[in-house]
């Protein structure tokens, strides 16, 4: 069974690393309203913004990024940290919802 190749343009690319920097100046903006989470989706926007940009520079054929990679996994361990952290606040002996 064959995969459909994924395909990006470079407008839409664009478009979605102007709205993810947004989404970034937001959570740093608003960042005392609610520290833990706005770092954390900071980060998430931080992480898809580099892919953005890495993907971006594919397909004009340029590699001027250099470790989009580790800088991808040092901002997920902020967010994944960040949501640990929040996980360890509620209340475990709450009863999960089953349907």
């Amino acid at each position: 069974m064959k995969m459909a190749e994924e395909h990006f343009e470079t407008e839409t690319l664009k478009h979605i690393g102007n709205r993810l920097d947004y989404i970034y100046s937001i959570a740093r903006t608003y960042n005392s309203d609610n520290p833990e989470l706005m770092d954390a989706i900071a980060s998430l926007a931080a992480v898809a913004n580099m892919y953005t940009k890495s993907k971006l520079e594919e397909l004009k054929g340029e590699r001027t990024t250099t470790s989009p990679q580790g800088f991808i996994v040092s901002e997920l361990g902020n967010s994944y940290s960040r949501m640990k952290e929040y996980e360890k606040g509620k209340d475990m002996e709450f009863p999960s919802w089953k349907l």
